[in-house]
């Protein structure tokens, strides 16, 4: 708790500090372990439950379970429909993956602020960030891995010379005085869609799990009869703010899957 830790601004540090080896570089090329773990595990959550579920799948009437699944295909395939009109057999599960990973990455956020801390820290790890999407080395290395899908698609669409051809002479037309101005403006607009994909992702995630960590100081932050109000306060807060939450949660995992097929899609288009 914050005064377990020296005070608010110190509890919220020592929250936002993640895990990572001691020869691991700082910034974009860190390696943060707690991301990565947490990541890796809901991934393989994800995998091994539409798997059991795929597994067992019948005919008749469907348990919950089924249910459920069939319910997330269809909405991830309704999605994939109404955007790319072309062969779904790679985009549609792609979409699935995004939509249904980026949600349970989302969804640590839900967690207490100090669970998965108080855990770790039971086996000797001082630092631990339970939401790999309140990383932005996390949210990049995805959206850059939708940009490398975005340049293959590009190439295997039209062609190299025909992709080469579209970057130098659209959108502003083939003369030769317009080649340089055509490809700036391309390689903005290419450059963009990974950053956009990261940093919205990222900035909604780390926003949310810092209004938790604001909320989770209030239950320590005083005593006597005030210390009572400012836990009672923490209690409605904590609430209110995760009901609210859940709204986001949902609403970025399915921004950053529409996002990939609006963009794979793009890349099948000839201008």
């Amino acid at each position: 708790m914050a005064s377990e830790s020296g005070g608010l601004t110190e509890y919220i540090q020592h929250h936002l500090t993640h895990l990572r080896p001691q020869a691991s570089p700082e910034g974009f090329w860190a390696v943060h372990i707690d991301s990565i773990s947490v990541s890796l595990a809901l991934g393989v959550i994800f995998c091994l439950l539409f798997w059991l579920k795929a597994r067992k799948a019948t005919a008749g009437v469907p348990g919950k379970g089924q249910a459920f699944v069939e319910l997330v295909l269809e909405f991830v395939d309704g999605q994939v429909k109404d955007v790319f009109h072309g062969d779904r057999r790679f985009l549609g599960p792609l979409a699935l993956t995004v939509f249904v990973w980026v949600f349970l990455m989302n969804a640590m956020d839900l967690l207490p602020v100090d669970l998965l801390p108080w855990i770790t820290q039971k086996f000797g790890v001082g630092h631990f960030r339970a939401v790999p999407t309140a990383d932005i080395n996390m949210t990049f290395a995805m959206s850059l891995t939708i940009f490398v899908l975005i340049i293959f698609y590009s190439f295997k669409a039209k062609g190299a010379g025909g992709y080469m051809h579209e970057l130098f002479t659209a959108p502003f037309g083939a003369h030769p005085l317009l080649w340089i101005p055509n490809f700036l403006l391309n390689v903005v607009e290419l450059l963009s869609k990974p950053v956009s994909l990261a940093m919205r992702l990222f900035g909604n995630m780390y926003a949310g799990e810092l209004v938790f960590m604001l909320i989770a100081g209030l239950f320590s932050a005083g005593a006597g009869l005030a210390g009572w109000a400012l836990y009672g306060a923490g209690i409605i807060g904590y609430t209110v703010w995760g009901l609210f939450h859940i709204l986001i949660i949902g609403i970025q995992a399915f921004i950053f899957m529409v996002l990939t097929i609006v963009y794979i899609s793009m890349a099948h288009d000839h201008h």
